[in-house]
């Protein structure tokens, strides 16, 4: 069969190494694309947002299954189009995919089902907000109600910095129309995991837990970002909790969705907040994380085609997924000054010597070709993913690969899976 992947990310190389190791698969199309991905599979100039001539280009390609990786095409209604022009497509409707482009419409969802959460108000003015904010002190949460790229989340350690990133928002400036409605909540204390799960709108299949590192710097310092490294498995999710997000988060979204006539099919992501026994959810995405998505398909022992066809199909009652023992641990390289305004166009060095490594692949993001060389074309240019008998090895063999690697200013961070050693 022929598989069209939509994006252009490391999440998306990740699909496409995956995808491409089964025997079902003959052919792989990539939109953009990445020089990574490059290697695996053929790449079409379409732009993620431009649904009607990715349609096109399916329809003339005679492409079986489609695989939209980022939120923006869900967003604008990719998944309604083609099905309506009768493809089999992978990833949620737009109005499921809602969950993840309206905050408020994921704030209010949860109340309406009792999905564990923090307390919160959405905002349109500066002086609600700021009363609001006021009233419950810092540190505080603020975050744009639309889609900002993994970045509209602001924690407010204080109550200025809450004030003024409502006032970026609101105003348009920090995220232009994302920013139009705000939503302010609780701080929550504890550890964060990701949950992710497919779904065919009514059978779910939980996928192996992994933990994100958002921040920039260690320690989890500094402005947010779109993800700065990842594990799996996650010790933090233990069998107890695993089974309280899946009854009290997972499934109650689920069904939540089918109850608002707006069924889920794709993979829901849940952004776990756990303190002790207390599983509360920060957010939902309508997609597979990035960087979550790389070490998880490192361990993925099934071939991913059958769930992505089934859940297009909308029945994966018959599936099931093995996962690999090993530990999985993804690096996240990212120019500098990201996630502010950085640099493109570095040299990248060292490709082929972490390539040497066993159990290890480079996931491209942010990367170009210049001249023969790869270079640096993003905020996160690559995910350096290794896989380890404990989480240890993992996290060493990881780093390994990041030492041979080197750019003008590359940055990351040299804590992650750290909180997993802890415990």
């Amino acid at each position: 069969m022929k598989v069209l992947v939509i994006g252009s990310g490391g999440r998306e190389h990740a699909l496409v190494w995956k995808i491409a190791q089964s025997p079902l698969v003959e052919k792989i199309y990539a939109a953009p694309g990445n020089p990574g991905i490059a290697q695996l599979a053929e790449l079409v100039q379409i732009k993620v947002e431009d649904i009607n001539s990715l349609l096109e280009f399916v329809k003339k390609e005679s492409v079986d299954l489609t695989v939209v990786g980022p939120e923006v095409p869900l967003s604008l209604g990719i998944v309604d189009l083609f099905q309506k022009n009768g493809l089999k497509i992978f990833g949620p409707s737009k109005d499921a995919a809602l969950i993840e482009g309206s905050k408020a419409f994921s704030k209010d969802l949860m109340k309406k089902y009792n999905i564990p959460t923090a307390f919160y108000e959405v905002f349109t003015e500066v002086e609600p907000a700021i009363s609001f904010i006021k009233k419950h002190g810092a540190p505080i949460v603020v975050k744009a109600d639309g889609l900002a790229a993994g970045k509209g989340v602001v924690v407010a350690q204080t109550e200025e910095e809450a004030v003024s990133a409502v006032k970026d928002m609101l105003s348009g400036s920090a995220f232009g129309s994302a920013g139009a409605r705000v939503v302010i909540e609780e701080f929550l204390k504890g550890e964060e995991a990701s949950f992710l799960a497919f779904s065919d709108g009514k059978n779910i299949i939980p996928m192996a837990s992994a933990q994100d590192h958002k921040a920039i710097f260690d320690g989890d310092k500094g402005p947010n970002t779109g993800g700065m490294g990842a594990y799996s498995p996650a010790p933090v999710v233990t069998p107890k909790i695993h089974d309280i997000a899946m009854e009290q988060v997972i499934k109650r979204a689920i069904e939540g969705m089918y109850a608002e006539g707006r069924p889920y099919c794709g993979v829901l992501y849940a952004g776990l907040m756990i303190d002790g026994e207390s599983v509360k959810t920060l957010e939902f995405n309508a997609r597979f994380g990035d960087p979550e998505c790389q070490p998880l398909l490192m361990r993925m022992k099934s071939d991913i085609v059958p769930v992505l066809l089934a859940v297009a199909e909308g029945d994966i009652s018959g599936i099931t997924l093995e996962w690999d023992e090993k530990a999985a641990v993804c690096v996240v390289m990212a120019s500098k000054g990201y996630p502010a305004d950085y640099v493109k166009g570095d040299i990248i060095k060292g490709l082929d010597a972490a390539a040497l490594i066993d159990d290890l692949v480079v996931f491209h993001a942010g990367t170009s070709l210049s001249q023969g060389n790869y270079v640096t074309n993003g905020g996160r240019v690559l995910g350096v993913t290794a896989l380890g008998p404990t989480i240890k090895d993992a996290i060493d063999k990881a780093y390994e690969g990041v030492n041979r690697i080197s750019w003008e200013g590359a940055q990351f961070r040299r804590d992650i899976g750290q909180k997993a050693l802890k415990r």
